[in-house]
């Protein structure tokens, strides 16, 4: 009986005790993570001009990987926007009656590839005409009843075609080209557009490539400029703190406790790099954005992230890239230079 009861007792200790233990141990590991913590920020403070060097140049690399990104979206914006506006002006003969414009328009509707199609007459022509030279004086005062029959008995039809993809206009240069009904009624002397804006279009399009291609390379030397700075940086506080990690060898501490501090210095690097470069980013955007519109860039959705919540998120991602960054060249360092002392 005594010994039963003895037995309940040390199981009542024995739970007892390993509930302490386990307090214990995630006290201990709390206290571990705030000291790797502590050292990390002091080594930052020590080390400040170096430190300084690092998070500059990482700040560098962060905007060269933003400013790629923006330049590709807003000039691939830029470039669906033009195609978007293009239309195929196919000019008609003079006096072209309205019946005869919707029978064209069936005729081409059949294709697949168009968006939408708008007809105009002469007469309509003349009117615009008359709208876009509203301002010219000297226009109105020649345009008489006799000079107004003429002109309208002279101004071709138009057909303005949009399609949904700019770049496969073979089956529409088919039918108008060879389509027995266009070919009745299409004005011989004025040829249908259907090239306009598409070396602007060509050209920004290139630039896009080529803003993502040189912003990628471009990143990617201050890339490994700022990991070797933060790598160089980690090597000299190691041979600065020999001594002292020695010492932490000799009474026991394990690796990932000195290890921390140089990681947590790193991260420290990134994060206040992340803010200055996403600060920097969104005000440099903010100010050049209007001049950029005026060339006829489009920035609104580029405007559009950064005027909503999402602008949080993107702050976030400026530090994450910066802690990354940080921690892998810490981590190379660490790893080569560690072991030896």
């Amino acid at each position: 009986m005594k010994k039963v009861e003895g037995e309940k007792k040390l199981k009542r200790v024995s739970k007892k005790s390993l509930k302490t233990m386990q307090k214990n141990r995630k006290r201990h590991v709390v206290r571990e993570k705030a000291r790797i913590v502590k050292y990390g920020t002091r080594g930052f403070s020590r080390n400040i001009w170096l430190s300084s060097a690092a998070t500059i140049v990482m700040a560098i690399t962060l905007i060269i990987l933003f400013v790629t990104v923006v330049a590709s979206v807003i000039l691939t914006n830029t470039a669906e926007m033009m195609k978007d506006k293009i239309d195929i002006t196919i000019y008609l003969k003079p006096n072209t009656s309205q019946q005869d414009l919707d029978k064209l328009t069936e005729e081409i509707k059949k294709d697949p590839n168009i968006k939408s199609v708008e007809t105009s007459t002469s007469e309509e022509e003349y009117e615009k005409f008359l709208i876009e030279n509203g301002d010219s004086e000297e226009i109105l005062n020649i345009l008489d009843d006799e000079m107004t029959k003429m002109m309208i008995a002279k101004m071709q039809a138009t057909m303005r075609i949009k399609v949904y993809n700019v770049d496969n206009l073979d089956s529409i240069k088919e039918t108008v080209e060879n389509g027995e009904m266009f070919r009745e009624f299409t004005d011989k002397e004025m040829p249908p557009t259907y090239d306009v804006n598409r070396a602007e279009i060509n050209t920004i399009t290139s630039w896009a490539r080529m803003a993502r291609t040189g912003g990628i390379i471009l990143a990617a030397v201050f890339l490994v400029i700022s990991i070797l700075i933060i790598f160089s940086t980690i090597r000299m506080a190691i041979f600065s703190r020999r001594e002292e990690i020695y010492m932490m060898k000799l009474v026991g501490a394990d690796r990932s406790f000195i290890r921390g501090p140089f990681l947590i210095e790193a991260e420290i690097c990134g994060v206040i790099a992340g803010i200055v470069a996403g600060t920097i980013s969104y005000f440099g955007f903010r100010f050049l954005s209007p001049k950029l519109a005026n060339y006829g860039i489009n920035v609104d959705s580029i405007n559009g992230v950064l005027e909503s919540n999402q602008l949080i998120i993107v702050f976030l991602i400026f530090i994450a890239a910066g802690v990354v960054i940080g921690r892998i060249s810490a981590w190379l360092a660490v790893s080569k230079y560690l072991h030896k002392t």
